[in-house]
């Protein structure tokens, strides 16, 4: 039994604990007001209005949530084959394949009057809010404000939260309806505030560009911002390569595009019985691409893919996009090199540690965020090539342990 004097000691730990960390919030949240405060000028250069500002701000608090998810994301966090094995699921597809037929002389017209497959349409509606059913509960506004408030994305959030406040202003849909994700996409196929305001399309023309209810704005939408992304109608995404056992992984830089033929020369060969040149355009440009590393599925991706990146800046996401409109149209999406699901994907503090040591050994990742992108991956393929390493810029279990030897 504990002690009167010892309970007491514990109670007030617990409490000056406690204390603490309401003193924290109370003093996160002046600091928002403070913050908010000065984001108002801000916004008002922008031209928005005082009554707007009052209406959006009225109330506003911070969403932790946001932060949390923020680090988190799906794309970046979990396994390639996991992300795929979900987002190309049997419900999916075959939802996809109803939502085809349902809508079919729709996204007939649209694919006529934008170039976009319908397919690739289909594709993001399923992947974005699984054909509507997800549209999101996040207050876009709450949530970009939280998002410019502090972190790593304070830039895109305040961008987006003025975009928001325009959206409002101009009339396109009040504040009630912005609705979304977490990170402030909304409708449909989760268009971002700037997205909305530059692409959104009024298919309809009863004066609105309704993303939220009007399936024809919707897929008008979506592809008008496809096909300004560069989408060419009936060319492949891409296509599974393998590669020769000397193979400069150093290639694999999104930076580096070739015509398919000179991939071809460097050994780059079809996994089916037909030949690449056979199948494509020899001239068609692409880059080479190797989600899993050296041990998994090479891919040469073409310009549609990077279309697609454009809406969400996610290798993962876009061969999701890619298998699913693949298998919208009854064909098989699967790959011919196996996923090395033995590895597993690195936690968020594992991917900090990686970037420090990269950085502590003389090599650039960028900031130590915890996010494997470009700039990490190309100091990565630096230090792997100078170990003498397959130079695939492939973060695992196994390279965070030699560099952390």
């Amino acid at each position: 039994m504990i002690k009167g004097t010892g309970m007491r000691l514990i109670f007030a730990i617990f409490a000056c604990a406690t204390f603490m960390g309401m003193s924290n919030v109370a003093a996160q949240e002046n600091d928002f007001e403070a913050w908010l405060a000065g984001f108002r000028a801000e916004a008002s250069a922008a031209g928005i209005q005082s009554e707007v500002l009052d209406e959006a701000f009225a109330g506003l608090s911070i969403n932790s949530r946001v932060y949390e998810l923020n680090d988190n994301q799906p794309e970046f966090s979990r396994a390639i084959w996991d992300y795929l094995d979900r987002a190309v699921s049997e419900t999916r597809v075959s939802t996809a394949r109803l939502k085809i037929a349902e809508h079919g002389s729709l996204l007939a017209h649209i694919e006529d009057t934008y170039g976009v497959d319908a397919e690739i349409i289909v594709a993001i509606w399923g992947l974005e809010t699984s054909y509507g059913a997800i549209l999101g509960s996040y207050d876009a506004i709450q949530a970009l404000a939280t998002l410019a408030f502090e972190g790593r994305r304070t830039g895109y959030g305040r961008s987006q939260l003025i975009g928001a406040l325009k959206i409002i202003q101009n009339g396109y849909a009040t504040r009630a309806d912005l609705k979304g994700s977490w990170a402030g996409a909304m409708g449909h196929t989760q268009f971002i505030p700037t997205t909305y305001l530059a692409y959104a399309v009024d298919h309809d023309g009863d004066g609105r560009r309704d993303i939220w209810k009007n399936l024809g704005d919707v897929f008008a939408s979506t592809a008008n911002y496809l096909r300004v992304s560069g989408y060419r109608q009936n060319e492949a995404w891409g296509v599974e390569v393998n590669l020769p056992d000397d193979f400069d992984f150093a290639l694999a830089d999104g930076r580096v595009r070739k015509p398919l033929v000179e991939w071809a020369a460097l050994g780059a060969t079809s996994t089916t019985s037909q030949s690449l040149i056979s199948r494509f355009d020899p001239n068609i440009r692409g880059k080479l691409i190797l989600p899993a590393g050296a041990r998994g599925p090479t891919f040469i991706a073409f310009p549609n893919f990077d279309a697609i990146m454009k809406y969400n800046r996610s290798t993962a996401y876009a061969l999701a996009v890619s298998f699913l409109s693949i298998a919208a149209t009854g064909q098989d999406p699967s790959v011919d090199t196996v996923w090395p699901r033995d590895d597993r994907p690195l936690a968020l503090e594992e991917r900090k540690a990686l970037q420090q040591a990269l950085a502590d050994r003389g090599y650039s990742p960028g900031p130590i965020d915890g996010i494997i992108g470009a700039g990490t991956k190309k100091a990565l393929r630096a230090w792997q090539k100078a170990a003498g390493l397959p130079a695939d810029g492939y973060a695992s279990v196994a390279v965070l342990n030699a560099l952390t030897l």
